[in-house]
């Protein structure tokens, strides 16, 4: 029985896999958007996710708990101020893959992990939104 079958190893020992991904969290949050392999972005993601969910929640223990993952603070500050902020109302699924083709070298799936796009609810928004479904006065 194979139990707790859970992490890709990526050919790398263990302490060296865990700074290339807390890199390349970093370089997410930093960039919104990185090209890397297929199996080193499902791995990053689902660290990444982790992260942003925990900072959502703006409190002490969050701060401390990420900066154990994330050493620079300009890179937490804008986590916490920009990013964590976008997704108040999203449970989940914030970050996406796509797929960009095949490297050249060694035929790996090149893909972007990337930042999902939170559309905020704007009065521009709103008021377009009033406009067509036709609930708003003319009278100004």
């Amino acid at each position: 029985m194979n139990h707790k079958i859970g992490i890709k190893k990526l050919n790398r020992p263990y302490k060296h896999r865990k700074a290339m991904i807390n890199n390349m969290i970093e370089s997410l949050i930093k960039n919104e958007t990185i090209k890397t392999t297929l199996a080193r972005a499902k791995e990053a993601r689902r660290y990444a996710e982790k992260i942003i969910n925990r900072a959502r929640v703006d409190t002490l223990h969050n701060r401390r708990e990420v900066y154990k993952k994330i050493k620079n603070t300009q890179i937490l500050k804008k986590l916490f101020e920009n990013i964590a902020v976008r997704y108040k109302n999203r449970n989940g699924g914030y970050t996406r893959i796509i797929k960009i083709g095949k490297r050249r070298g060694d035929s790996s799936e090149m893909v972007y992990l990337g930042l999902v796009e939170e559309l905020l609810d704007t009065p521009a928004k709103k008021n377009n939104e009033e406009i067509a479904q036709g609930n708003v006065d003319n009278k100004a």
